[in-house]
């Protein structure tokens, strides 16, 4: 597989990594034989986070016997150097190594400086001196966080979405951090599942330089796929221009991207799905969302007491109450349609 300069951390990577959020919904054995082909069609990056629960031992699992070999990604959300540590030596522990190449703040609201009060950027650097952490890396879902990050010269990496469905501003962004040589990694390349073409996708990252997309992989099915694009790269030609025109114009406005950040609702709400089901049932198999547990989750938008916290705590600026109430109208218009 080709590998591409990760920024200045002169990692060379693959061009797809391999984003391991997915593997938290499959067993043990599962997973391992997933990682493992991976790495063995190519794949050298891997991208995990001390919060994804049993994601990086999955990986230290796998993986721990070529660990020379690949680039391994974590994240940490402290917000103080002593949980940060903390933090640090479990995800050694559980991804079974003495470093971690690119150590990542994740999505904090303000970009951790050196004298912010809080010693955590300090705390990094001293990861790093004592060889516990080569490179520093941030992640974030806000534009401006992440614009001040490039240009703040802290950090290696930053790790911000990035699909065929981003905008001027990001494609701005994608060039401030290689004038700034930051490396660039595209989560969410396949906005969360509402991208249903995964060959427009890879066309139009493949098509933007400097961005190196970790694709949420969970199975063997999505991996091949992947894997076979890495072959015989498709152009970003005029039908693939189209089909990501029909995406831009279905999807305009806001929507949910399924980053969670909102959970846990106090009514219990499954926002990150509920709020975007009407794309989710039009882009794939409706029947697992029409059954009667989901039926009774989607209700359970009523009981939104307007509280407030989907919205102080989702980085999108969305209007998620709203959006909720929309989606189980349009939902319930769908599942009565299919039960008439």
């Amino acid at each position: 597989m080709d590998k591409t300069r990760l920024g200045r951390t002169g990692l060379m990577v693959s061009r797809s990594g391999f984003g391991a959020i997915p593997i938290q919904r499959i067993g043990a054995e599962e997973s391992t034989a997933l990682l493992r082909r991976a790495y063995e069609g190519g794949i050298n990056f891997f991208d995990t986070a001390h919060g994804y629960t049993d994601s990086e031992e999955k990986i230290g699992r796998a993986l721990s016997s070529v660990r020379e070999n690949i680039v391994i990604a974590t994240k940490t959300p402290a917000e103080d150097s002593k949980t940060l540590f903390e933090d640090l030596e479990l995800s050694l522990l559980r991804l079974k190594t003495d470093y971690i190449d690119i150590y990542q703040v994740h999505n904090p609201e303000t970009v951790p400086r050196p004298d912010d009060d809080t010693g955590l950027y300090e705390a990094l650097v001293e990861a790093k001196r004592r060889g516990l952490v080569r490179f520093i890396g941030i992640t974030n879902h806000r534009l401006p966080v992440a614009l001040e990050a490039v240009e703040s010269g802290l950090y290696d990496t930053l790790q911000f979405p990035f699909s065929s469905l981003s905008s001027e501003a990001d494609l701005e962004l994608v060039k401030a951090a290689r004038e700034a040589d930051v490396g660039f990694i595209a989560m969410k390349a396949l906005s969360g599942g509402l991208i249903a073409s995964a060959p427009s996708a890879f066309a139009f990252i493949r098509g933007t330089e400097y961005v190196v997309p970790i694709w949420g992989i969970q199975k063997p099915s999505e991996l091949e796929e992947f894997l076979a694009l890495e072959k015989d790269p498709p152009a970003l030609d005029e039908a693939m221009r189209g089909i990501i025109e029909k995406d831009r114009a279905e999807l305009a406005g806001s929507f949910c991207r399924g980053c969670g950040y909102c959970l846990p609702c106090p009514a219990g709400i499954e926002i990150s799905t509920a709020a975007r089901i009407s794309f989710l049932m039009r882009r794939s198999r409706f029947e697992p969302f029409i059954t009667p547990e989901w039926q009774a989750k989607m209700e359970s938008i009523e009981d939104c007491s307007g509280c407030g916290h989907c919205r102080e705590c989702g980085p999108y600026e969305l209007d998620t109450p709203r959006l909720l109430k929309a989606q189980l109208a349009e939902y319930r218009e769908f599942v009565g349609g299919r039960s008439a």
